[in-house]
């Protein structure tokens, strides 16, 4: 089955006042996995939009700064039965813990939950997170800052 839908998205690194790192569970068919918030652009919008759009969405976060754009990353998968390049940009965003208020979330997206992983309790784990490498990402950006170009990531 050929690509034939490229699907811009912006995902958010959340980050509290820990440096814990805020991840959404779902289920999706293809087994349970934990991710990033964000999702596609919606038309005219840039992707710094769509990430406070997102987490306004997805987390109840009123209000919310986006920072420094830190990855990308390009993954195929089926969308509404139509395979999909999905190209995504990561920015990072700190947030107070007590500022996510799902409750206060318009659209969940099939979320099953969401959790604050400390950097160690991500390393260990077992259960699968996207995007790949996310615990060196955040690593490097704690103790180098930004980068100078946006990491490249996989999977």
């Amino acid at each position: 089955m050929p690509t034939t839908h490229i699907r811009a998205a912006a995902r958010v690194v959340v980050l509290d006042q820990d440096d814990r790192i805020l991840l959404l569970r779902y289920d999706e068919g293809n087994g349970v996995f934990w991710a990033t918030p964000g999702g596609a652009l919606e038309p005219g919008e840039t992707h710094v939009q769509a990430a406070v759009r997102e987490l306004h969405e997805e987390l109840g976060v009123e209000a919310v700064e986006i920072g420094f754009e830190i990855a990308t990353r390009a993954k195929e998968h089926v969308i509404n039965g139509e395979l999909t390049r999905q190209v995504e940009r990561y920015f990072v965003a700190r947030v107070p813990a007590g500022e996510v208020n799902p409750s206060r979330a318009t659209q969940t997206d099939d979320i099953l939950a969401w959790q604050w992983w400390s950097l160690s309790e991500l390393g260990a784990t077992h259960q699968t997170v996207y995007p790949l490498g996310l615990t060196g990402l955040v690593q490097r950006f704690l103790m180098d800052g930004p980068p100078s170009h946006p990491a490249v990531l996989e999977g």
